[in-house]
């Protein structure tokens, strides 16, 4: 029988706590190269901490990560830099440096590794040309451009150094829904173009795990859905992870909670919390 790939990121038996608040436990996920794994869930109950934990800006509590066979607790620091410039992360706010250009932006990873100005230059003018941002965009401040350009620029910040996981953080919030179909595509674009980029076709194209509330970016780019649920709320012996599987078998889940989320029904949340409150059932 044939074996199963190694996956690229694994999680296992991981566990984070702040001080006395419990966020995440016990979470086994194995991550394949090439896949686009969305996370979804309520706010508050971990999403961003996972994708943290993924890069090394956490450390688990308790249990592991391990990204292309490295335990990443086990990496002195100088290491752990290293293996953190293979990934990309878009932040929910896009994080740019508001008292850079764009262009300054776009090229701050390049100019750390020491790059040549003029390739620095080239590589941002095609990276913001692959978001769909004209070289004009390149002197402009973050303060000039709006909520959809800056996430674009974030974009085009992350992919300049060319990574081989992006880790995306809420990438539509705050867009209205022709933007956040914009960045739906430009998610899509990335993993085809890593896939077409040098030692295709055996390159199965970029490994991407997104964060979000939207369910029109679940169905438009993810190849598998993982729900968590706030550990509050979990009944006794319950997994954190609700579901696990593909953007169509969610749909048909038959857990109530899943379905709440899915469909943005508010009734069931409001009667619990009126229990919590010691109001009427």
């Amino acid at each position: 029988m044939t074996q199963p790939p190694t996956p690229l990121l694994s999680l296992q038996q991981v566990s984070m706590q702040f001080g006395s608040q419990k966020v995440l436990h016990a979470i086994d996920i194995d991550i394949a190269a090439g896949q686009t794994l969305v996370v979804i869930g309520e706010s508050g109950c971990g999403k961003t901490v996972l994708l943290k934990l993924l890069i090394g800006l956490l450390r688990p509590t308790v249990g592991r990560i391990v990204f292309d066979n490295k335990v990443l607790v086990d990496l002195p620091e100088r290491e752990l830099t290293r293996e953190r410039l293979r990934f990309g992360f878009l932040f929910q706010g896009a994080a740019l440096f508001d008292s850079l250009s764009v262009y300054d932006n776009v090229a701050f990873g390049l100019r750390a590794q020491g790059r040549p100005e003029a390739e620095i230059k080239e590589v941002a003018r095609q990276r913001l040309m692959e978001v769909g941002l004209p070289a004009g965009v390149m002197p402009k401040k973050p303060a000039e451009l709006s909520g959809g350009m800056k996430k674009r620029v974030g974009l085009a910040r992350a992919l300049a150094l060319d990574p081989e996981v992006m880790l995306y953080d809420e990438p539509t919030t705050g867009l209205d829904p022709i933007m956040t179909d914009v960045i739906n595509e430009l998610i899509l674009q990335t993993r085809r173009r890593a896939a077409a980029g040098p030692g295709a076709p055996e390159k199965r194209g970029m490994t991407s795990v997104v964060v979000t509330h939207e369910m029109r970016t679940v169905h438009k780019c993810a190849d598998r859905v993982v729900m968590f649920y706030p550990l509050a709320r979990l009944r006794p012996g319950e997994n954190q992870i609700l579901f696990d599987g593909s953007p169509a078998a969610l749909e048909s889940c038959p857990d109530p909670r899943v379905r709440q989320f899915v469909e943005g029904e508010a009734r069931d949340r409001l009667l619990e919390m009126a229990r919590q409150d010691g109001g009427p059932a």
